[in-house]
């Protein structure tokens, strides 16, 4: 029997089977990841997204596509894990955003939506790189909208074809990938999802799922206002436009926050353009905050208004001259509670923290440095959307900076920001190294955007090495590497492999010490005794030069065994 259109009914099974699909193969999609570092991985964090999206619709007896496309959309905005878990919740906001008030969806509608959910994912990417799970989809898009298709199922079975086919091309996109012989683990994660929504509408039903992760909010966020704010992160080299301008727009009917966003950007940098159906939060950096006023006062009334002048603030910090604190010790905590309750802003309060950190010991650093809520995650498991998000809104601060101090957490941070009832700057800390010196670096005296500047400032200066193990055998930057050997990392970076753990890392101490370092801190993972700990930060004190500091905190993360950080 033909199928030309669809409505929430069979929108919902598509979603539920698509999302057990790919929870039944994550380990597969898992297994394509080039980096053999044993992170977060693509298949567990795209599974884990969509899974929050299967289970909001799962609650719905609507029959409206658009309102299924809405409740997927929310679903997987807060499940979303990790830089693929961000990516594949932006293809559902696209999507539902294209189908709003849409009762049934025909062929049309369809290629249009996905058309919209891959322009809302590229936006979304800063820097876009093609080969990736965005190539896919964009393919697959593209020939969904020119085959014509009248019959939903056949208009899919283009999208399969399609994004297959781009998917076998990744690796002549991406060359790391074509030398490890594997296609884009996103990529794929995005074709085994789009494989199980198929099978609904060609007679199969929905893919049995195996046991879905638990819903674990940890907020109630009901009574939460609904005033959304953003901060944008800069360099001091970045300042061509001495302004920093940021305010609200109580939008009149129809107003445009597209265009608002396209005359900010042809007038300043920096440019932040959010909204949701009542208000547009604009931040940008100009020359000339007037005539962004008299611009933005076209699409309605004006509030909140914030007009900072940064070459000043950043001149002020320079005379301050504060000097770099020595690292706190850390000591054992008692573990933290996993739930976090809403707290209203306290107008008496300025600023305050959220951290992301796996282990106790990592817990009590941050703590002592001032955190007022510390997430687990950072490792093997990303923390989501809304467990950010949660963390934030438990802190009743006016200004709450988030440190996610892990590369594929940053998005995650940047959606809850977008989410939070008060202003929000995410620090794109990389590393734990990086979020422990921007937080000895904060600065109560001074505003958010100079702290921004400067905590940054300092921990880009900071060079992180990790010492872990390979969780899978690859080759990476022409080196064979063994399932179970004992790698060292340096920025990111594998610079070694070796069978001893003490020498690895003595030996990547050694060789990240430069002439200009200072200190030094040998951080412990779980698998780590005292006793060697110990050793192991005497031989560093005894291989590097006499005039460079070197201790050891008890940090207690999984994953990796030792964490160096040289400043």
């Amino acid at each position: 029997m033909s199928v030309t259109s669809i409505n929430g009914l069979l929108l919902k099974r598509m979603i539920i089977s698509g999302a057990n699909n790919l929870n039944s193969k994550k380990e597969t999609v898992d297994s394509l990841n080039v980096f053999p570092v044993p992170d977060g991985d693509t298949g567990t964090n795209m599974s884990l997204t969509v899974l929050a999206a299967a289970r909001e619709v799962e609650k719905s007896q609507s029959l409206s596509a658009g309102e299924i496309a809405k409740l997927a959309s929310n679903g997987s905005l807060r499940g979303a894990r990790g830089n693929s878990g961000v990516i594949t919740s932006q293809l559902f906001r696209g999507f539902a955003r294209e189908l709003e008030g849409v009762s049934e969806a025909d062929t049309v509608a369809l290629a249009k939506a996905t058309a919209k959910a891959v322009e809302t994912a590229y936006k979304a990417v800063m820097k876009p790189t093609e080969g990736t799970i965005l190539t896919v989809a964009r393919i697959a898009s593209e020939e969904a909208a020119a085959c014509g298709a009248e019959d939903v199922p056949a208009l899919w079975d283009v999208v399969m074809t399609a994004g297959q086919k781009a998917l076998e091309d990744t690796p002549n996109l991406l060359p790391v990938l074509k030398k490890a012989g594997v296609v884009d683990a996103g990529g794929q994660g995005i074709m085994v999802i789009f494989e199980g929504m198929g099978k609904v509408f060609h007679g199969e039903g929905i893919v049995a799922g195996g046991e879905a992760a638990p819903n674990k909010a940890k907020l109630s966020t009901e009574n939460a206002g609904k005033g959304v704010f953003t901060d944008d992160l800069m360099k001091v080299e970045d300042i061509k436009n001495g302004y920093c301008t940021q305010f609200l727009i109580n939008k009149y009917e129809g107003a445009s926050a597209a265009k608002m966003r396209a005359f900010a950007e042809s007038n300043g940098d920096s440019v932040v353009c959010i909204e949701d159906d009542d208000v547009i939060n604009l931040h940008v950096h100009t020359a000339d905050p007037g005539k962004i006023l008299s611009e933005a006062i076209k699409y309605g009334y004006l509030t909140n208004f914030k007009i900072e002048n940064m070459h000043e603030q950043f001149l002020a910090r320079q005379k301050q001259g504060k000097s770099l604190e020595k690292q706190a010790s850390a000591e054992k905590a008692p573990s933290q509670s996993s739930e976090f309750v809403y707290a209203a802003v306290d107008p008496s309060r300025d600023y305050g923290f959220v951290a992301v950190a796996a282990g106790e010991g990592l817990k009590a650093v941050f703590t002592d440095l001032a955190a007022d809520a510390v997430v687990s995650g950072g490792q093997t498991m990303n923390p989501a959307t809304e467990d950010i998000l949660a963390a934030i809104q438990s802190v009743p601060a006016k200004t709450v900076f988030v440190l996610p101090n892990n590369k594929n957490i940053i998005m995650a941070a940047e959606q809850a920001q977008k989410l939070a009832d008060r202003q929000v700057v995410v620090l794109p800390t990389r590393t734990v190294p990086m979020g422990i010196t921007a937080m000895l670096n904060f600065d109560p005296s001074v505003n958010a955007e100079t702290n921004t500047i400067n905590m940054m400032a300092a921990a880009d200066k900071v060079s992180t090495g990790l010492i872990t193990y390979a969780a899978r055998d690859s080759e990476y930057d022409g080196k064979r590497i063994k399932k179970g050997e004992i790698m060292a990392l340096e920025n990111g970076k594998i610079v070694s492999t070796s069978n001893d753990i003490t020498k690895a890392t003595y030996r990547l101490a050694r060789g990240m010490c430069k002439k200009d370092s200072s200190f030094v801190t040998i951080i412990s993972g779980c698998d780590v005794s005292d006793e060697d700990a110990e050793k192991v930060t005497e031989i560093v004190k005894a291989k590097c030069p006499n005039h460079v500091e070197v201790s050891h905190i008890r940090g207690g993360q999984p994953v990796y065994y030792y964490m160096i950080s040289v400043e």
